[in-house]
């Protein structure tokens, strides 16, 4: 019995087709397939946020999706996003507050904090707070992460960082 499907997924704007395992996860086609290794694979539980994609614009848990749940949509990561200069300021805010020690859960962070910062321009930060309830940091204590991204939301409105 075939346990595979062949996939036509568009990642990072490029039209890519293979054959995956009925039970690979999104995650593992990316980094394993693709070579994008900039979403990690953590708890594989979904709750670290360590493995964050974004896919039709939404983020989401690469290691809850089958990459065959992929096909026919459009899926951006860490690299293209990255790439295209869309998360610039908020990747030269990280590193200008010291809101990354080991990395590991930066580029979740980045995500979410683009979606975030997409959805509500200017949040407070309770709720910059409550948006990455869901990413775990075991290195920098949030308090860097919150401050990086007040600071892009602020500089984005026009106010003073």
């Amino acid at each position: 019995m075939d346990r595979t499907a062949q996939v036509t997924i568009t990642v990072n704007g490029d039209v890519v087709t293979r054959r995956v395992e009925a039970r690979q996860h999104l995650v593992d086609f990316l980094r394993e397939e693709l070579q994008l290794t900039g979403s990690h694979v953590g708890c594989e539980h979904g709750v670290c946020g360590a493995c964050t994609v974004r896919v039709e614009g939404q983020i989401v848990r690469g290691c809850l999706m089958l990459a065959a749940q992929a096909d026919g949509l459009r899926v951006d990561t860490i690299e293209g996003v990255s790439e295209r200069g869309e998360i610039a300021d908020l990747q030269a805010a990280f590193l200008e507050r010291n809101a990354l020690q080991c990395g590991y859960c930066t580029p979740g962070m980045l995500l979410t904090a683009a979606e975030l910062l997409a959805a509500r321009p200017s949040p407070s930060r309770a709720e910059i707070r409550a948006w990455l309830s869901g990413n775990y940091c075991r290195c920098t204590g949030y308090q860097a992460i919150v401050d990086a991204i007040a600071a892009v939301a602020a500089s984005r409105q026009g106010r003073p960082v």
